[in-house]
């Protein structure tokens, strides 16, 4: 079993396709760093989808979002990188997910991205 960060999402087949149902993850301990100053950047990442034949494993999500930690990269870019890989692994009916992220320089961002 690997506790290191990784790219990859695994994925399980959905008990119930026959069925539009949410599922949600809080993730309030992600971390990346900031493109321009290298210090680190806190969020929460909220996760809703509606599953379609296929869903997010936790381990393999806890460990994608932990990939992040020492890579650079601006709030927008990095949500809607989230998005885009986790529609690409599971291929959801529809799926938000949102970067909460902490005050820097008196500034809060909330990032909100939307599948489809």
């Amino acid at each position: 079993m690997s506790t290191q960060p990784s790219k990859q999402l695994d994925t399980f087949p959905n008990p119930a396709p026959e069925r539009d149902y949410e599922i949600r993850f809080d993730c309030p301990e992600f971390t990346c760093l900031c493109p321009k100053t290298g210090q680190p950047d806190f969020a929460t990442i909220r996760i809703r989808y509606v599953p379609n034949e296929r869903c997010v494993e936790l381990k393999s999500l806890k460990l994608y979002l932990w990939s992040y930690r020492d890579l650079g990269a601006f709030h927008e870019a990095v949500t809607n990188k989230i998005l885009s890989d986790l529609v690409a692994a599971t291929a959801p009916r529809r799926m938000t997910v949102e970067g909460d992220f902490w005050v820097r320089g008196g500034i809060k961002t909330v990032v909100e991205v939307s599948y489809p």
